[in-house]
C-alpha cells in the first residue's frame, strides 16, 4: 500500500478512497484497521482522517479555512478514485457518509459498502446501494474480502 503526499507523482496502482463513519472521533478508527490489512497490496489509500483534527474547526465554507481545505481534499480524492470503500459504524449517525455515499451513487462510480446491523439508517444505505449495484456486507471482515477481491479482480496483486 502506498500513500500519496501533496506534492508527489501520480502512481499508476488503483486509487481507493475511505469513505465512511468518523464523525468527530466517535467512531472506531476503522480506517487504521483496513489499511494494515492492504500493506502488502499494490494500491494507494486515500485516509480523510486527520490525526490534527480540531472539532472547533466551524464549518466555514469559505477557500482557504481548514474546513473548506478538508471537504475540498474529500471530494477530489473521491473524484480520483477507482474505487471508493464506505463503513458505517452503527455507534454513530455519520450523515457525511450518507452524503458521499448518495454522491458516489449518482456518479456511477465504483464502491463497496459495509453496513452492520444496528446503523440506523441501514435501509436506506441498502436501497441508494442497490440502485447502481453497489455490493453492501455486513461485517468488516466481509468488507475486507470484498476489496480484497476488487483489488484481485483489478488486476493489483501484492507487492
Amino acid at each position: 500500500m502506498y500513500e500519496l503526499k501533496a506534492t508527489e507523482r501520480h502512481i499508476d496502482m488503483p486509487y481507493i478512497f475511505l469513505a465512511g463513519s468518523i464523525e468527530m472521533g466517535k467512531a472506531e478508527k476503522w480506517q487504521d484497521r483496513l489499511t494494515k490489512e492492504l500493506v502488502d497490496y499494490e494500491v494507494v489509500v486515500f485516509n480523510p482522517r486527520r490525526d490534527d483534527w480540531d472539532s472547533s474547526w466551524i464549518q466555514d465554507p469559505t477557500p482557504g479555512t481548514q474546513f473548506h481545505e478538508q471537504v475540498s481534499w474529500e471530494l477530489e480524492h473521491i473524484r480520483k478514485s477507482d474505487l471508493v470503500v464506505f463503513y458505517f459504524d452503527p455507534n454513530t449517525q455519520s450523515p457525511i457518509t450518507l452524503l458521499e455515499l448518495g454522491y458516489v451513487v449518482g456518479s456511477g462510480k465504483q464502491a463497496i459498502v459495509c453496513c452492520p446491523d444496528g446503523y440506523f439508517r441501514k435501509g436506506n444505505v441498502i436501497i441508494s446501494s442497490g440502485l447502481t449495484g453497489i455490493p453492501v456486507v455486513d461485517s468488516f471482515e466481509d468488507l475486507s474480502a470484498q476489496l480484497r477481491k476488487w483489488i484481485v479482480d483489478y488486476g493489483a496483486g501484492k507487492v
